[in-house]
């Protein structure tokens, strides 16, 4: 896909790995549409991005916008739609559980509400994350929701064709979600990353470099990517 000219929908696409997607398809010549439940919090975006504000998990609030803003050629939803619990399952507190499942039922509404408006060869990619095939100790439900989402991609693939459905699968990234600083927040995260293959956090703009790829090729579809520092090999 040549993205110069083409219109993305990104939700999640004001913070972290979302905001460095809506940059780089924007950078490339993609009018952007930048969508999160309090656009407000950014500023000095570049020009070709434009806001909207949206909350995944309320579905007939999707389906709107999503109507409003169609047709459109790229569909992308980094947004991670809630809280996520973290810890023993069998301790764990079974409504911490299910509402880590907002991420899932926010993308199903970006995907079922979606698909309809997007070009016959547009392209649609999901964030999981490296849980869902090497779950760490205390993430169950990190790993389940990940995986959920992965068979999701897969088995939406086989009914859209020709247009596209992709995974891109993050390891441990510098985002704005962890709130600690300096040399706090350094040493969390070479403390967390020590043992990966590459021994460093990764960037919102290493992951927004798979997205893109899977949107530029065609030949992609029903797959994850993984970008990750090796974290599937330690």
């Amino acid at each position: 896909m040549d993205i110069s000219g083409k219109k993305a929908v990104v939700f999640g696409g004001t913070s972290g790995i979302g905001l460095a997607t809506s940059q780089q398809l924007a950078a490339l010549g993609a009018t952007v549409v930048a969508i999160s439940r309090d656009p407000s919090k950014v500023t000095d975006l570049p020009a070709g991005i434009s806001t909207q504000a949206c909350d995944v998990c309320d579905g007939d609030a999707v389906a709107q916008l999503l109507s409003q803003l169609a047709p459109y050629d790229i569909l992308i939803s980094a947004a991670t739609g809630g809280s996520r619990a973290i810890g023993k399952f069998e301790s764990m507190d079974i409504e911490g559980y299910k509402s880590s499942f907002d991420k899932l039922w926010g993308y199903a509404h970006v995907v079922r509400y979606g698909i309809e408006h997007l070009s016959d060869h547009g392209a649609i990619v999901l964030v999981s994350g490296s849980p869902a095939r090497r779950c760490g100790p205390g993430q169950v439900a990190l790993s389940s929701v990940g995986g959920a989402v992965e068979a999701l991609s897969r088995a939406v693939a086989k009914e859209i064709a020709p247009k596209r459905i992709n995974v891109m699968s993050p390891g441990l990234i510098d985002t704005p979600m962890v709130q600690l600083q300096g040399e706090e927040r350094d040493a969390h995260y070479q403390r967390l990353t020590g043992n990966n293959l590459i021994a460093r956090a990764g960037t919102p703009d290493e992951c927004a470099q798979g997205i893109v790829f899977l949107v530029q090729n065609d030949f992609v579809t029903g797959t994850t990517l993984d970008v990750d520092g090796g974290i599937l090999l330690s």
